[in-house]
């Protein structure tokens, strides 16, 4: 009910029932809206009502800091009245729940509740934890110490040394959407050359300080009520440094792809400034992240390969969304319940073989082929994407968080070098610079990627950039980005048999057990979340074919792909696992 992407999720005996973002329910990236529609699938899964839950936390918390807000402006006294107050967040909790919720209320501070989204699922039992996001109440970072199932505060970044709003606002300089666009710059900075601006952004705008403190200068530049809103005088600033900012449609030059390269270098060195100091102060060997800035998965890639921590945890719902959920385990932990470690992101919606008859049944033109068997489905699915097909894929409970991991997925054939801008240009219809990631069988992952492989369980999410390996990045093009680097998602039978089978029969058939896999969605559209709407977005982007449960669609007149399949593998080919 403050800021975007609003979730709800449910706990029942501090073990999480369901999970979901209200953007998969109104069809709006990053709703705002209170989580109506999420709200009422988690009780739906539940099998309970509204009356029947104990409490309702919200991942805000603005009472304590109502003196602050109110003494500001009359722009900011009404904002607080109007919205941030805990009991109007209440009133409008009771309106869309229909209940009385009196005494069954919790304003959760923001930062806990991401601290404990990622804490109490990673199973640690003992732990750094790092909350590093755009804002929360009034902090942009908070450090904590996590052990015997309680937080305790080590330090906070005020909201003028935000690197989360340092990252948005030069998203916004280089023509991208603030709060949405932040994933295309670290997608576009291994094209720049950072070192060309890294010393210029930390002499001017970023200072690195004693005991892990960093500074943000640039962000007091927003003195009055428009400019903190707007953050009209910090881009001015940076105007003045780098010349004018770049209009969504204008063309994406070499000093584009410079500057972001160089945030991103400054954002990976303050963080580190930061656990580095609070390592050797807490002697605490493992680390769990959450906060928008956690799915930098560019910088989750640096702090992994540092080796500062032995251990590594980030929320895989790490934006706003997985706030909720954490909000849900404080809430949980206040009335005497241990919440449990997380069991994975599969906490959405599920259907089952009518509901994706149903979906089809109105369509013409459709080949529609009916799998006796997961076997069977895995071989044909494998070879529609071997022979270069771009399919939708779309099976069991919907992902919680940003990353379709292979239940609402797009999925082709990394080894075609023209595959990343056919599905960049006609699927997505996105920059043709952005990269896509690769799902890899587990017992391949250390093999094709420079993964330790006591490391590969932690790539399960998609949340950590890794290298190629030198001797395959040719081989696989289309995941492969510039500089060598992907964002590898590891794949594990015990958890996800079927796509781990569907990539397995791909390796028997290429020598290489990888597939493309992108997010079942179009540039603009949430993640699709029903048979419904996957099999309206497999038409209107083009799919050659979609995956529905069992059910193997193609086009009744498919045209042959443009490409080429590619060769089969004949050299340094990777053994399939079941033959190992």
């Amino acid at each position: 009910m403050q800021g975007a992407d609003a979730a709800a999720a449910l706990l029942v005996g501090g073990r999480v029932v369901a999970a979901a973002a209200e953007e998969r329910f109104d069809g709006v990236k990053h709703s705002s809206a209170f989580p109506a529609g999420a709200a009422q699938f988690a009780l739906d899964a539940a099998g309970l009502k509204a009356s029947q839950i104990d409490l309702v936390a919200h991942s805000f918390s603005f009472g304590p800091e109502r003196d602050f807000y109110v003494g500001q402006s009359d722009y900011y006294r009404g904002l607080y009245e109007s919205a941030l107050d805990p009991d109007v967040n209440r009133a409008v909790a009771e309106q869309h729940l229909g209940v009385d919720l009196t005494g069954r209320f919790r304003a959760v501070p923001h930062h806990l509740a991401h601290a404990a989204s990622a804490y109490y699922p990673s199973g640690y039992p003992s732990a750094l934890v790092l909350v590093s996001d755009g804002l929360g109440e009034r902090h942009s970072a908070t450090v904590y110490a996590a052990g015997g199932g309680a937080l305790e505060t080590l330090a906070e970044v005020p909201a003028h040394s935000s690197l989360g709003l340092l990252y948005g606002l030069f998203t916004l300089y280089l023509g991208f959407a603030f709060g949405d666009g932040e994933y295309k710059v670290m997608g576009l900075a291994p094209h720049g050359d950072g070192s060309r601006h890294v010393d210029t952004i930390l002499q001017e705008w970023v200072h690195l300080d004693s005991d892990g403190r960093y500074f943000v200068p640039l962000l007091l530049e927003n003195v009055g009520d428009l400019d903190k809103e707007t953050y009209r005088a910090a881009l001015a600033r940076i105007e003045r440094e780098f010349g004018p900012r770049r209009d969504p449609a204008d063309p994406i030059e070499q000093r584009h792809k410079d500057i972001a390269a160089a945030l991103q270098a400054v954002l990976q060195r303050a963080q580190l400034h930061q656990l580095t100091h609070y390592r050797r102060e807490t002697g605490l060997t493992r680390l769990c992240l959450a906060g928008g800035v956690a799915l930098n998965c560019s910088a989750n890639g640096v702090l992994l390969r540092s080796g500062l921590f032995e251990e590594i945890y980030v929320q895989p719902a790490s934006g706003d969304d997985g706030a909720a959920l954490g909000a849900a385990y404080v809430a949980a932990a206040e009335i005497g319940e241990r919440p449990g470690p997380g069991t994975g992101t599969a906490l959405g919606p599920a259907y089952g073989p009518q509901d994706y008859e149903r979906a089809v049944a109105g369509e013409t033109g459709l080949d529609v082929r009916r799998a006796g068997s997961d076997a069977e489905l895995a071989t044909l699915a494998s070879r529609l994407i071997a022979d270069g097909k771009v399919v939708g894929w779309f099976q069991g409970a919907m992902e919680f968080g940003p990353r379709a991991l292979g239940h609402r997925s797009i999925l082709a054939d990394p080894r075609l070098d023209g595959m990343r801008e056919r599905i960049n240009s006609l699927v997505k219809k996105r920059e043709s610079f952005r990269p896509f990631a690769p799902a890899v069988t587990e017992e391949a992952a250390d093999t094709l990627f420079e993964i330790d492989q006591e490391d590969v369980p932690r790539f399960a999410e998609m949340l950590f950039v890794g290298y190629v390996r030198p001797e395959y990045a040719r081989r696989l093009p289309a995941v492969t980005h510039v500089d060598g680097s992907a964002r590898v998602q590891s794949v594990a039978r015990r958890t996800s048999p079927l796509f781990w089978s569907l990539i397995e029969e791909f390796g028997g058939l290429t020598g290489l057990p990888v597939v493309l896999n992108t997010s079942f969605n179009v540039a603009g559209q949430p993640i699709v979340r029903t048979p419904d709407e996957a099999v309206r977005t497999f038409l209107a982007a083009g799919l050659d074919a979609l995956v529905l449960g069992r059910l193997v669609i193609t086009r009744a007149a498919a045209e042959p792909a443009d490409e080429p399949a590619a060769e089969p593998a004949d050299e340094a080919a990777v053994e399939p696992a079941a033959a190992r």
